[in-house]
């Protein structure tokens, strides 16, 4: 039945999702969801015995899961520079000696789009296999014209070749590349001036992002970025307050964003800044946990101030090798201190918001995108508690039976 449209998901045992009509999650039990034109048109108590229906076999079902900061598009992994922070140097120390994002931009340069299309399209397949039905995928190792154009594209062609929802977002602003380190403004006004025109035009980027961060972009840098990235039509997402309190979530909040991410290192100031407006805190504690750093961003306070918090896997080479949303679920509950409802909750309705796709994505309800877990398990709390091995039974995205 594998990649075949299906007519509904039947025979549930509990499901679990967001309801857009009261605002909170949902835990149900049985039934069946129908599925019409890739959408979900209608629940109902009968239980269908039909090919042409998946069936649950009375275990738990939730919304797919979304992934909203990846950086899939890379030529080549870093073990090397995991091995050295074992050995105590810090991820700011192998940056400065040429490694990081700078090791990484070079391997890129080298590589053939048909090649990189390759590898990130296996990285998708990964993902969708760990439950992943719609992810965000960010260029940011070509740091020049030619080569963040090369990483678009081959993310859009990885796209086509697997069957999950992805959007793309440009982050040419990553890292100053070696041959600007002593001209940054000269790169900046690149960026502006001709990389952000060229993405916008060949519409390969939905998003533009900007790593904030002390020793890679001031905030005013950032916001100069950014307010062209706005004047091209490329909504906007940030890296942000990441190692040092920088404002870069004020700055967030104050531009519109749609998420400001990390956030291990925000300010009070930060907090309320996105309370008081739409911006997601996107929540990355995979990288927290894969850096060694004792430093967790402080949702528990963000959630009770009222800032609606997204999870996210921060998937690239250098600080987090795992594409497993359920891995970071795990994290999120034993470190972030979120219920397993919560954390399921940041994975599907809050995910979908930071992507501006909350109204069609995130949640098993009529109208809504078909896309959905069956998971090995009888109910959502076992997908956290039960970490180190994949639960997944079958993925459904847009109505088709994919795993």
């Amino acid at each position: 039945m594998d990649n075949k449209q299906i007519k509904g998901i039947t025979n549930l045992g509990q499901w679990v999702t967001w309801n857009p009509e009261t605002k909170q999650m949902d835990v149900k039990q049985g039934g069946t969801w129908l599925i019409n034109e890739g959408c979900f048109a209608d629940f109902t108590a009968q239980t269908y015995k039909d090919s042409r229906f998946l069936d649950a076999r009375g275990q738990l079902m939730t919304p797919g899961l979304i992934d909203p900061h990846t950086h899939p598009a890379f030529a080549a992994t870093r073990e090397l520079e995991f091995e050295m922070r074992s050995q105590g140097k810090s991820y700011q120390e192998i940056a400065a000696s040429g490694g990081g994002i700078r090791n990484s931009v070079r391997k890129l340069r080298e590589i053939s789009e048909q090649d990189l299309t390759d590898l990130i399209a296996k990285r998708l397949n990964l993902m969708l296999a760990h439950g992943t039905t719609t992810v965000e995928c960010k260029s940011g190792y070509g740091l020049s014209l030619e080569s963040e154009v090369k990483s678009l594209q081959a993310i859009q062609n990885a796209s086509e070749q697997v069957p999950i929802n992805t959007l793309s977002t440009f982050l040419g602003a990553h890292e100053v590349p070696d041959e600007y380190r002593e001209d940054r403004g000269t790169y900046i006004k690149l960026l502006i001036e001709k990389m952000i025109p060229e993405v916008a035009d060949k519409g390969l980027a939905q998003f533009c992002d900007v790593f904030c961060e002390e020793g890679v972009y001031t905030t005013a840098e950032t916001q100069q970025i950014l307010e062209s990235a706005l004047q091209h039509g490329l909504k906007l997402r940030f890296h942000a307050d990441e190692f040092v309190s920088t404002g870069g979530a004020e700055l967030a909040a104050r531009m519109g964003a749609l998420s400001a991410d990390h956030l291990m290192a925000i300010s009070e100031e930060g907090i309320h800044a996105l309370a008081g407006s739409d911006t997601v805190a996107t929540l990355l504690p995979g990288t927290t946990f894969f850096l060694g750093s004792n430093t967790w961003a402080p949702a528990r306070q963000m959630l009770d101030s009222g800032v609606t918090v997204a999870l996210a896997s921060d998937f690239n080479p250098g600080s987090n090798m795992s594409l497993s949303m359920p891995f970071i679920m795990t994290l999120a509950v034993i470190y972030l201190h979120l219920s397993p409802l919560e954390a399921l909750q940041a994975s599907t309705h809050g995910a979908a918001k930071s992507l501006g796709i909350g109204n069609a994505h995130g949640a098993i309800h009529a109208g809504f995108q078909a896309d959905a877990v069956v998971w090995n398990t009888d109910n959502y709390r076992k997908i956290p508690y039960f970490y180190g091995v994949n639960q997944v039974a079958s993925v459904v995205v847009g109505g088709q039976n994919c795993i």
